[in-house]
């Protein structure tokens, strides 16, 4: 029989009324992996330890799993409610031995303060507030914060879960290092100055500080709504709402950071287990770039493994890595989200099997991971880089194409970012035929890349405009223009701002393959400010990125979004 106590009895024992973010904690035992595919739909699995499930549940899922399945379920200790007496520092000063956890007041101050004191390498970004009104903030560190240049950027989040707080602390210290060391160690200068590096320390503070801001007491995985926001995100197969739920502040938030960048290599860091996840999370079949993406994960498992005692990131394998679909699927999940809708390289770390471990840890697992957490930024360096251009220098969004490789299926391929014309695309060492392509440009194949281990080769593309299109990145004539939602399933709204009078705009959008989807007009716009809706729900539009076209005269601008079905 399953063992479920009363959900109020529960909560009582837990210390208080029923609120919207407490959740249930337990395990029980499957069969066969197979299982875990309809098990996934219904409530959010933690881990699986051979044919052992640890799972968190609401309310409303625990009574549905119980209806609906026979499992023998153990009901297990909340990991927010264990860690009653996790020490927080007292104030800044108190965070410089590494060893505590900052209030949430603290970790506002420390980003402040460390941006403040190296604005030539820092800026710092509220990119969004939470559902209860707290920051999430992101520090952007390169040798030129304010500018677009020539690099890759990389993105190192951490705490979508509130109750998994290692690597809340530890990106912390990697910023404190990077701009505390920039100048002396030549290393980590170089990175600095060669990456565009962006660090999230926590990405769900109203979980982590569910019970107050000067405490982790209660810290919960989900966020103020209840909500696991690692199921949260729009998925390649289930769709744009894979948990039934709106899409939540935190995020939105983290949609409009991806969209509004061009991130390259990114890592979201978790607890609970120690290993190295990589795509897919939602699908069987592996990525294209499976090859690549294990040697990534081993390069970041075995500098741990090698920095740590024995035992250390091998609970889950030995190696300490794992495919996720084979270790549990997921639908919703942000790793997913990155690698298809934004086509970066994005891994799950999970680097403490300790969701909160005590503030002594702390500095071993700075230990265990500080040359790992450098070795898998540096692989952004690697592989094929370049810019795409038209015949007089400007930047195009060009969709860079590995033959016989990459796959539409996948979303494998990579793109320049339009602001600067840039790509990167990292890839396992050999020979290789790259196609560039751009809406209203001429395909261009280039053959026999060659790819060396740890190297980069520079590959610089210009695409001839096709006779009869306007040059689309010519001439600027709008600025700040912004298209939401982002993804978006059947309209989306415009924001944009006219430098001049248009007496006709044509919009078109077009998908990857440079298919005309979708062609409307408008009359004469003044200049100033303008907001509209283009409404998608009579028109097939295929699910993943699209191109969205202004054109004015000769004029032109592209924009690049994403959609859902």
């Amino acid at each position: 029989m399953q063992k479920l106590l009363p959900i109020l009895f529960l909560a009582f024992l837990w210390g208080g009324s029923v609120r919207s973010q407490e959740a249930f904690y337990f395990a029980f035992r499957v069969e066969q992996h197979g299982e875990l595919q309809a098990i996934t739909r219904m409530i959010s699995i933690d881990d699986v330890r051979g044919k052992t499930v640890y799972a968190y549940a609401r309310p409303d899922q625990l009574r549905r799993f119980k209806n609906e399945t026979s499992y023998d379920i153990t009901h297990l200790p909340l990991p927010g409610h264990l860690k009653k007496h996790l020490k927080l520092a007292s104030g800044l000063a108190g965070m410089q031995a590494w060893d505590q956890y900052p209030a949430y007041g603290q970790y506002e101050r420390m980003m402040d303060s460390m941006a403040s004191a190296h604005t030539a390498i820092c800026r710092l970004d509220t990119i969004g507030l939470t559902e209860e009104g707290r920051r999430l903030l992101v520090m952007r560190i390169t040798d030129h914060p304010n500018q677009q240049e020539d690099e890759p950027e990389v993105f190192y989040t951490s705490t979508m879960h509130g109750d998994e707080t290692a690597g809340y602390v530890l990106m912390l210290r990697l910023i404190d290092t990077l701009i505390s060391s920039y100048g002396e160690s030549t290393r980590l200068t170089r990175l600095v100055n060669e990456l565009d590096i962006y660090i999230n320390p926590n990405a769900n503070p109203d979980g982590t500080y569910a019970g107050g801001n000067h405490t982790l007491s209660g810290a919960t995985r989900y966020n103020a709504n209840g909500l696991d926001l690692n199921r949260n995100f729009p998925d390649p197969e289930t769709g744009p709402h894979p948990d039934g739920h709106p899409w939540q502040a935190e995020t939105q938030a983290m949609m409009h950071f991806a969209a509004g960048h061009h991130i390259v290599l990114s890592a979201n860091f978790h607890g609970g287990a120690e290993v190295a996840n990589y795509p897919w999370d939602t699908w069987e079949r592996r990525h294209p770039d499976d090859a690549w993406f294990r040697y990534l994960s081993a390069s970041y498992a075995q500098s741990a493994q090698q920095n740590s005692p024995p035992g250390y990131f091998t609970g889950i394998t030995s190696s300490g890595i794992i495919n996720g679909y084979d270790w549990y699927p997921l639908y919703g999940g942000r790793q997913d989200y990155m690698n298809y809708f934004h086509q970066a390289r994005e891994v799950t770390l999970e680097i403490s099997d300790a969701k909160m471990p005590a503030g002594y840890r702390l500095r071993d697992l700075w230990t265990y991971n500080r040359e790992a957490l450098l070795l898998y930024m540096e692989e952004a360096l690697h592989g094929i880089r370049g810019t795409v251009t038209n015949s007089t220098g400007g930047p195009l969004s060009a969709m860079v194409e590995v033959i016989y490789h990459d796959t539409e299926k996948d979303s494998s391929m990579v793109f320049a970012d339009p602001a600067v014309g840039n790509y990167h695309r990292m890839i396992e060492p050999g020979t290789y035929n790259l196609k560039f392509s751009a809406p209203g440009f001429l395909d261009k194949t280039v053959e026999g890349v060659e790819v060396s281990q740890g190297q980069s080769t520079r590959l610089d593309v210009v695409l001839e405009e096709a006779v009869g299109v306007p040059d689309r990145d010519r001439t600027r004539f709008l600025d700040d223009l912004v298209m939401y939602p982002t993804p978006f399933h059947d309209h989306l709204t415009v924001e944009m701002e006219l430098n001049r009078p248009a007496t006709r705009m044509v919009i078109r959008v077009w998908d990857v393959q440079g298919r005309q989807l979708m062609m409307k007009e408008k009359g004469a716009l003044p200049s100033g400010p303008h907001r509209f809706t283009l409404s998608f729900k009579d028109i097939d539009l295929p699910n993943g990125l699209l191109y969205v076209n202004f054109q004015t005269g000769r004029e032109s601008l592209t924009r690049k979004v994403l959609h859902v079905r």
